[in-house]
């Protein structure tokens, strides 16, 4: 396996992934809270198609495709 150079990734001071992670879950279980399992499949697949999308236009506008 090769190794990273961790050097490339500069830290972000006052930034915690572990939190960030944790926020993120709790706007899931916030958003999804009640839902059937059909209504968690439909609400992953529309934000990732808006994802897809935003990343698209991302890609267009920055000339990246």
């Amino acid at each position: 396996m090769p190794k990273i150079d961790w050097s490339q990734y500069p830290i972000i001071p006052g930034y915690d992934p572990v939190q960030c992670k944790r926020e993120a879950h709790a706007e899931i279980r916030r958003d999804t809270e009640g839902m059937t399992r059909e209504e968690i499949r439909e609400y992953f697949r529309k934000n990732s198609e808006e994802m897809q999308k935003e990343r698209a236009e991302y890609r267009a506008k920055h000339g990246l495709d």
